[in-house]
């Protein structure tokens, strides 16, 4: 059984009606053109990143915005293992997926008798996604080309939700958490690594400026550990580091 076929009963039924499979993956946005928020996330959207982003463009922008000190990509990757607490045999749903290379590193945590599936708005993201992940032979892999801000999954359809460099880009973050924490199970974990303001006068400023050119939502350190306790999250734990910040919880059971 593949992927896509586990991962169908978990689509809400409106989703499965209109689920198309598309390049190896299941389509729900259909032909019409996504509105982006801001020139970063036009840049996701085209299919030049695809080809360079796991390789450069996410390393190198990881390294501006963590700074000269922040963690790696390695290193990335271990915190969100850890504030997943992955077991074999986990559902995980990775949003804002890009071309999957977290989502292929929580293949490896969960077995093949568990569920990765990554979600993204980019065609062409998805489309390198599929290949590279078929390459790699994670059969307990699938892909969904979705809206972040209102999940096509049932409700506690996840042991996990990840959400790394995404939250910063979408237009409405709130509403992405809301449905981040409908989809989890209850007990059910869920880390972020988005962006964190500055606390200095000419620090904000240039924050501001970088916001109004990009269009990427600038959180304030507090903000996303308040929000997480208030939608039921426990043991919330949050690392600064640059202007990024990684934020994990369970839901309470």
């Amino acid at each position: 059984m593949t992927g896509l076929d586990r991962a169908r009963p978990l689509l809400t039924p409106a989703a499965r009606d209109h689920a198309r499979e598309v390049d190896g993956y299941f389509d729900l946005l259909g032909p019409a053109e996504h509105e982006s928020p801001g020139l970063v996330q036009n840049f996701m959207l085209s299919s030049v990143v695809p080809r360079i982003y796991e390789r450069w463009w996410r390393p190198a922008l990881g390294r501006v915005a963590k700074g000269a000190f922040g963690p790696g990509m390695g290193e990335e990757k271990r915190i969100a293992r850890l504030l997943l607490a992955l077991s074999p045999g986990d559902g995980v749903l990775d949003v804002g997926c890009g071309t999957g290379n977290f989502t292929r590193e929580f293949a490896k945590s969960v077995g093949p008798d568990g569920l990765v599936v990554g979600l993204d708005v980019s065609q062409t993201m998805l489309t390198r996604a599929v290949q590279d992940t078929a390459q790699a032979g994670f059969d307990q892999v699938a892909y969904v080309r979705g809206d972040a801000a209102d999940l096509p999954f049932v409700n506690a359809s996840f042991d996990a939700v990840c959400c790394f460099a995404a939250l910063n880009l979408f237009a409405d973050p709130y509403a992405a958490l809301d449905s981040f924490t409908r989809v989890l199970t209850p007990g059910g974990r869920l880390a972020i690594f988005t962006s964190a303001r500055g606390r200095s006068l000419p620090l904000r400023s240039f924050e501001r400026a970088v916001q109004a050119q990009s269009g990427m939502n600038l959180f304030e350190r507090d903000e996303l550990v308040n929000a997480l306790i208030e939608r039921g999250f426990t043991g919330v734990r949050q690392r600064l580091t640059g202007m990024t910040q990684f934020v994990g919880g369970r839901l309470e059971a």
